[in-house]
Parts: structure tokens; C-alpha cells; sequence
């Protein structure tokens, strides 16, 4: 639940938005790269039009959900994630996103270190 005396900003601040920005393959999406050797953390932010597809990949993806929500299906069962609930994507489940409930920001660990490439400046 969150802490009703924790102001939530309405998107992420430009602490965040300085970081590299992640190329994604999904209309209506946007994230941010924080880059390790061998992992990401991903700052995503979901308009709630946007869908992420059923993927798999082969290492473990946490997340949390800070604002919003989202219908989140892994291996065909479905869960509604809302604000402060955490999630935890298994290595090779098949996962999608099939409908975001409103803007939604999401943070993702991934155990893996290439899963985003910034996009390319001109």
C-alpha cells in the first residue's frame, strides 16, 4: 500500500530522465537505463494505451509497480499489479502485458545486461 504522507510525483524527475534512454520496440513506452555489467534497472513509464506482447527471455526479470496499474499475465495466469506491489518473472516464463489500467511507471531488474540499448542520438 502506499504511504499516503509520501508525496508521488506525476512522473519521474529529471534525476531519472538524465539517464540514457532506452530504444524500445513498444509504441507508447518510454524508459530510462541504469547499466550494470551484468544487469539493468529499467525506469519505465506506460501511457495506458501501450502493449507489451508475450516474450520470454532467459534470466529473472523483479520489478514494482509505482503508479497505475497493469493486468500482468505469466505462464497464462493473469494478476492485476497496482501501486507498490512487487512481481517476479521466473527465467524462460512466457509474460506479457496486456492492459495498463493508467499511466503507469515501472521499475525492472533484469539479470542480464543487454535486455535495452540506449537509442542512438544524432
Amino acid at each position: 500500500m502506499v504511504n499516503p504522507r509520501i508525496k508521488q510525483l506525476p512522473e519521474y524527475p529529471t534525476v531519472i530522465k538524465a539517464l540514457p534512454e532506452a530504444d524500445m520496440p513498444f509504441k507508447g513506452v518510454k524508459a530510462w537505463i541504469v547499466q550494470a555489467p551484468k544487469h539493468q534497472l529499467i525506469f519505465f513509464e506506460f501511457e495506458p494505451t501501450a502493449i507489451v506482447p508475450e516474450h520470454s527471455h532467459p534470466y529473472t526479470q523483479w520489478g514494482i509497480l509505482i503508479q497505475g496499474g497493469m493486468q500482468l499475465t505469466v505462464n497464462g495466469k493473469t494478476k492485476t499489479i497496482r501501486e507498490g506491489q512487487e512481481y517476479l518473472i521466473p527465467a524462460g516464463a512466457k509474460h506479457k502485458v496486456g492492459k495498463f489500467l493508467a499511466q503507469t511507471r515501472v521499475i525492472d531488474f533484469f539479470s542480464e545486461s543487454a535486455r535495452y540499448k540506449p537509442k542512438r542520438t544524432s
